[in-house]
């Protein structure tokens, strides 16, 4: 889902990856469509790769995305510019087991900016995975009622 979705640093919004070029990437905003090179010199993360760190290990952005939108209802996330107790109250809520001492309110307002850019843009859908769960513990629950019977 997040696939091919980009951070660059020192640019604001996200991106999503066009083409190739020689020496460098072309990529489109997500907030404006304008497209632009990203260069190897510019720090580009991919959304996929980023982790929360949680008291347990880390966690995957998009699994607290999905977390945000289901206590959303699919609906937009508090406002980023809250204030900073709201903002961990939230994220608190969230993500419950996230690590105070190395998550920073600038890391929340982030996840919450590109939660609600994300959702904007309509690239937000888990009712896909939802169903392919369902269907995974249907079968499960088909199989183990098989061996039972035999």
């Amino acid at each position: 889902m997040l696939e091919g979705i980009l951070s660059i640093s020192g640019q604001g919004g996200l991106f999503k990856m066009v083409s190739q070029a020689k020496n460098s990437i072309i990529v489109e905003s997500l907030v404006d469509g304008k497209r632009m090179p990203a260069y190897a010199t510019s720090r580009i993360s991919a959304l996929e790769d980023i982790s929360v760190f949680t008291e347990e290990g880390d966690k995957k952005l998009e699994e607290i995305f999905e977390a945000i939108y289901k206590k959303e209802d699919g609906g937009k996330a508090i406002n980023p510019k809250s204030s900073a107790s709201e903002l961990k109250e939230y994220f608190e809520f969230v993500l419950p087991d996230y690590d105070r001492d190395r998550v920073y309110v600038s890391d929340i307002k982030k996840i919450l900016a590109w939660y609600n850019l994300l959702n904007e843009q309509g690239m937000l859908d888990f009712t896909e995975k939802e169903e392919a769960e369902a269907e995974q513990a249907a079968e499960k629950d088909d199989n183990s009622a098989a061996e039972k019977a035999e």
